[in-house]
């Protein structure tokens, strides 16, 4: 889960990194009333971001600068409803302005490929950190971190010794703000920890003045708290509703729903689909949608109800390998689905193999259910829903 800058920051807080003051707004008035108190409280320049999942902010016109109540609205309405990279913005961050003397860069993250974590440090902050990375690499420090080790003291020393950043002084302040984010980076359970820019104040400060943080889903278990970050306004609230049941669904943008059992299996399903849609219309996959090793009549019965909800699917696969999930107890799901649910009309191809799908079989033929069609292989199946679904939009 990708955090927002200003839930990233309350991270930041919450381990001691330094970070300024600021205040959420979803509207020109909330900014506004935002902006009175703090230039009541002793702030003399302000920053309206727009909180956004991407970068590239600035350079959009999602930061502005005010320095009073009136600027700080207009600034608002400006950067609220704003398209940045194909993200709406909904809610801006008023923070405090600051004099800066330095930008500097630091970010931690998982790197899969060394099985180690990486960190990353440079004295030129502020700015797109590939293009530094891809024209003058030698100003990029890459530190490999040892899992077992973290960031101790000694390693955040040679971090900044890597990234050249002095005098003495700073650096020393520099490494205790990097051991403070790594502190983030292992209790938050974390995959990314990126601040750009970490900024030397002309005052002597090093502040983290954005924040970006992307967390283990994994982990959630582990953090009750991480559920308030979540934001579901533009879920795909079929992907909302499967999530809630347990299945594991991602949407696409074909014409063809697809269910299987295994994550394996349903990719290859996606594969054979799209092939053989080749030859009936170009029809492709309309989801991925995994019902797991052990799944129930009533979660096959979810599955389908789940998929055909979509207006985009005209015919649904439901390819199953039955082990651990015998073939009769998807059967059954399929026949409650298409009996029960109000308005089910799309049609179904199944193609059942392996644990007692020879009951299966019988299961469905004596239930004569309409628009449901059984086929044995899974090419076959494949070629069959692909040619329903291009026959359901002529």
């Amino acid at each position: 889960m990708d955090l927002y800058e200003y839930q990233a920051k309350e991270l930041f807080a919450a381990h001691g990194v330094p970070v300024l003051p600021g205040t959420v707004a979803t509207t020109p008035q909330e900014a506004e009333e935002a902006a009175r108190r703090m230039l009541a409280e002793g702030s003399s320049l302000l920053v309206i971001k727009a909180q956004v999942k991407t970068g590239g902010r600035g350079k959009a016109g999602g930061v502005k600068l005010a320095r009073s109540v009136e600027e700080a609205r207009a600034r608002a309405e400006e950067i609220l409803g704003m398209d940045i990279k194909g993200h709406t913005v909904r809610t801006v961050l008023v923070a405090d302005g600051v004099d800066i003397a330095a930008e500097l860069y630091f970010s931690v993250l998982l790197d899969r490929a060394e099985r180690r974590y990486l960190a990353m440090c440079s004295r030129e902050g502020g700015m797109d950190i590939e293009t530094l990375a891809k024209e003058r690499p030698e100003d990029l420090a890459r530190v490999g971190v040892d899992p077992l080790v973290g960031i101790t003291p000694q390693v955040a020393q040679q971090i900044v010794a890597a990234a050249r950043i002095e005098p003495p002084q700073v650096a020393a302040q520099v490494a205790q703000v990097i051991e403070r984010l790594w502190e983030v980076f292992t209790a938050e359970d974390a995959t990314l920890v990126e601040v750009n820019p970490l900024v030397l104040t002309p005052d002597g400060r090093v502040l983290a003045l954005d924040g970006k943080v992307s967390l283990d889903d994994n982990s959630a278990f582990r953090h009750p708290g991480h559920a308030a970050f979540k934001d579901t306004r533009d879920a795909d609230p079929l992907e909302t509703r499967a999530k809630e049941a347990g299945l594991n669904y991602v949407r696409l943008e074909g014409q063809v729903g697809v269910l299987g059992n295994g994550a394996g299996l349903v990719m290859s399903t996606l594969d054979v689909v799209a092939g053989a849609g080749e030859s009936h219309g170009g029809m492709r996959p309309a989801n991925f949608l995994d019902l797991g090793g052990g799944s129930s009549a009533e979660v096959m019965a979810t599955g389908l109800e789940v998929v055909a909800s979509d207006p985009q699917v005209r015919a649904i696969l439901v390819n199953v390998f039955g082990g651990i999930t015998s073939c009769d107890t998807v059967a059954e799901g399929i026949i409650t689905a298409v009996r029960e649910l109000e308005g089910f009309s799309k049609p179904v191809v199944v193609r059942l193999d392996g644990n007692n799908a020879e009951l299966a079989h019988q299961m469905l033929a004596e239930a004569a259910l309409p628009g449901v069609t059984v086929v044995e292989t899974m090419d076959g199946a494949a070629d069959v829903v692909t040619a329903i679904a291009e026959q359901q939009g002529a």
